[in-house]
């Protein structure tokens, strides 16, 4: 809904509107892709887990860990992928811009959802 906003707005101005904030890669593969996606959401949701767990969390500090974490990681995949670590965030974006970030959507789907299962899988063994 953002990007409609977004594109309405920028469209009413008479500028460009295929440059909606959307993820997409054009310099690696879509496995590389997928595999930087991967990791990317791996290690975010292995450090919300580990932070808000009993064993090492720290009710203080969570949410600026968090959000350093987060910025680092978009920070580091920014010129690869976009960084989006999250479907719903690009799924907007692409949907309206269309082209090569519509067809590379299954990317930003899969890759969260595998970096998320396996990141719960590793912290029980970190947090028992």
């Amino acid at each position: 809904m953002a990007s409609g906003f977004v594109k309405y707005f920028v469209s009413a101005l008479g500028q460009d509107t295929t440059a909606l904030g959307q993820t997409d890669f054009t310099k690696i593969s879509s496995f590389t892709a997928l595999i930087v996606e991967c990791l990317a959401t791996f290690l975010f949701v292995l450090i919300i887990l580990l932070v808000t767990s009993d064993r090492f969390g720290n009710g203080m500090m969570a949410g600026l860990i968090i959000g350093i974490t987060l910025a680092f990681l978009i920070i580091v995949c920014l010129n690869l992928t976009g960084g989006s670590l999250n479907p719903a965030r690009s799924f907007g974006p692409a949907l309206l811009a269309g082209g090569s970030a519509i067809s590379h959507y299954w990317v930003y789907l899969l890759a969260p959802e595998i970096g998320a299962v396996l990141a719960a899988y590793c912290a029980r063994f970190f947090v028992k």
